[in-house]
């Protein structure tokens, strides 16, 4: 695997290219989702060239923007919200600096989640409240693999981001089975043609094992569609109107989390 050094003329270079594409396919959402790649592309390689204290931070950003979405999303109380957004950065950091209390502080924020409804004494939607910040504390604390996995997760972000285009776009074209009901708009073509440009991504990258290979074909689809099912259990489309072309972060970082997990198991 390259450092970042040697990362960021390729991703340059596909930022370039796939602008040129943009402009010349003029579709006005892969037009925005570009730009907003184009501005948000050269902050994530600074921080990874950064090193650790850069993806912690990073992470550590990413972390509290996705809780407060989450939140809003499952209709958290701000109790429990206001505790994610202390227990995931919290996790994130352990993860940078010391790994060996991990547990110890993912434990602490287990317990202050479940704490919050007990002490309220919430009969009714206690037992909803406390599974759902869990939910939200096991989901969203794969953040704190970035910091350790280092410049291979950022060709795992640089790959499931393709990934997740081509998909999109393929699926439109090609048609034919749906992949799951919990997301209609994806089809078996598309998350084929995605797991090739994705895997292509990773060879470009000079990224290519087993092990990442597994994390973008199924991994960064598994973790779309679990995104999918958080967003069908609340009625809702996109999990936040902030983000040009992509709803809100959740949706931009649902197939990366998904991606870190495999490859944190395999890896």
């Amino acid at each position: 695997m390259t450092g970042v050094a040697s990362l960021a003329p390729w991703l340059g270079g596909a930022l370039v290219v796939s602008g040129v594409a943009v402009g010349v396919s003029r579709h006005r959402e892969l037009l925005i989702r570009w730009c907003a790649w184009a501005l948000g592309m050269p902050v994530v390689t600074a921080a990874f060239w950064w090193g650790r204290p850069g993806i912690a931070l990073l992470a550590g950003i990413v972390a509290v923007v996705a809780v407060l979405e989450f939140g809003a999303l499952t209709r958290l109380p701000r109790a429990e919200r206001a505790v994610l957004a202390t227990a995931v950065p919290g996790l994130i950091l352990a993860a940078a600096w010391a790994p060996d209390q991990l547990w110890r502080v993912g434990a602490v924020g287990a317990l202050a989640l479940a704490a919050v409804p007990l002490v309220a004494g919430d009969a009714e939607q206690g037992l909803h409240r406390l599974t759902t910040s869990l939910l939200g504390l096991i989901w969203l604390s794969t953040l704190a693999a970035l910091a350790p996995l280092g410049t291979v997760a950022l060709a795992l972000f640089a790959a499931v981001s393709v990934a997740d285009v081509v998909a999109f776009f393929a699926g439109q074209r090609l048609g034919g089975p749906h992949l799951s009901p919990l997301s209609p708009a994806k089809r078996w073509s598309g998350t084929l043609c995605g797991a090739a440009a994705g895997l292509s991504v990773l060879a470009l990258l000079s990224a290519w094992t087993w092990p990442a290979a597994i994390a973008v074909t199924v991994g960064g689809p598994a973790g779309d569609l679990l995104e999918s099912l958080v967003k069908r259990g609340a009625g809702a489309k996109d999990s936040g109107q902030w983000l040009a072309g992509s709803g809100g972060l959740l949706d931009r970082i649902d197939s990366l989390i998904g991606a870190v997990v495999m490859m944190t198991l395999l890896g």
